[in-house]
C-alpha cells in the first residue's frame, strides 16, 4: 500500500496490463485480463474503495502498452459487482490521441466518470474536464450542491473558450478520424526501429507509440539506470530538432528506458518519415 501524504487516504496499487514485461506475454493471467482487480477487491473488501483508477491505454508509466480486447469489459462488471466506481484516466488518451474520441471506445466499456485534460484545449491553454452521468451528480447536487472547483486556472472564461474553439476544430476537420488513419501509418513506419538492437518492442495506438529499449532483447534485460538511456536517446533526438517524451523504471520501477512519441494530429507522411529517421538516428547514437 502507498499512502497520500496530506489526506492519509490508503491507495491499493493493481499493476496494470503490460504485456512486454509479463510472463503470460499478453496471454490470459489475472494480471493482464483484468480479474487481478476481482481478487484485490475481494481482499480488500468492496465497501472500503471509493473507485478503480486506471488509464485505458497506458500513459507514461507502461508506455502506450494496449490491453487485451476484452479486459475493460471485464474491469466493467467487476466494478459493478463489488459497487465500486471505476474512474478513466483519459488526461492523456482522450480526445482522439488513440484514433477515437476516447480511447474506450473500442472495448465497448463506459466507466462511471472519465477525466479529459491535454488535447480538450489543443495546448493553447491548461484545461482539464469530468464527464459523469446523471445519476453519480444528482447525488452530489442533492448534498453539497455542486462540484468543488478550486486552484488557478478555476472558471476562467478564457480557457473554457479556447477548449471550445479547439473541440469545434477538431470536429470540423475530422481529426479523430485523421488521427485513425495516420495512427496505421505511424505504426508501420515504426516498425523500421525494430532491427535496431536495443529496441525490445514497439506498441501503442493511434498517434502514440511508445518504444521500449533494452540491454537484451531475448531475456527483455533492462539497461542500467545509471547509463540513463532514455535521457540520451531524448538529448540526441533534440539536438536534431525532434522532441520525444523520456520515461524510467519500466522493469522493476528504477530500470527500464522508454520513449514516447505522440506527434500531431495534423502530421503529414513526409513528417513521419522525418521523425522516424530522426528517432532511429538517436536511438544508434545512444546505443
Amino acid at each position: 500500500q502507498a499512502y497520500f501524504k496530506d489526506w492519509m487516504t490508503p491507495v491499493v496499487h493493481v499493476p496494470a496490463p503490460y504485456a512486454y514485461r509479463c510472463d503470460c506475454a499478453g496471454g490470459p493471467c489475472a494480471r493482464c485480463d483484468g480479474t487481478l482487480l476481482d481478487r484485490v477487491l475481494t481482499e480488500e473488501g468492496g465497501d472500503t474503495v471509493a473507485a478503480f483508477i486506471a488509464e485505458p491505454v497506458g500513459g507514461s508509466s507502461t508506455g502506450a502498452s494496449v490491453p487485451r480486447a476484452g479486459y475493460w469489459r471485464t474491469i466493467r462488471e467487476i466494478c459493478d459487482r463489488h459497487e465500486v466506481l471505476w474512474i478513466a484516466d483519459e488526461v492523456l488518451t482522450g480526445a482522439g490521441r488513440t484514433g477515437t474520441w476516447s480511447a474506450l471506445e473500442p472495448y465497448g466499456a463506459v466507466p462511471d466518470i472519465q477525466v479529459l485534460g491535454k488535447g480538450i484545449s489543443g495546448g493553447y491553454a491548461p484545461l482539464a474536464a469530468v464527464a459523469a452521468p446523471e445519476r453519480i451528480l444528482d447525488v452530489i447536487a442533492a448534498s453539497s450542491g455542486g462540484m468543488l472547483h478550486a486552484q488557478t486556472f478555476t472558471n476562467t472564461p478564457m480557457i473554457c473558450a479556447a477548449g471550445a474553439a479547439a473541440l469545434q476544430y477538431l470536429k470540423r476537420h475530422k481529426l479523430v478520424e485523421r488521427c485513425a488513419r495516420m495512427g496505421v501509418v505511424l505504426h508501420r513506419k515504426l516498425d523500421a526501429l525494430r532491427g535496431r538492437s536495443i529496441v525490445g518492442d514497439i506498441r501503442g495506438r493511434g498517434l502514440l507509440a511508445g518504444i521500449e529499449l533494452v540491454a537484451d532483447r531475448a531475456t527483455r534485460a533492462p539497461f542500467p539506470r545509471k547509463v540513463k538511456l532514455a535521457e540520451r536517446v531524448a538529448d540526441a533526438a533534440l539536438e536534431a530538432g525532434l522532441v520525444v517524451w523520456p520515461n524510467v523504471g519500466q522493469a522493476d520501477g528504477v530500470n527500464g528506458d522508454l520513449i514516447l512519441v505522440a506527434p500531431p494530429f495534423v502530421i503529414s507522411e513526409s513528417e513521419m518519415d522525418e521523425m522516424v529517421a530522426k528517432l532511429g538516428a538517436a536511438i544508434d547514437a545512444a546505443a
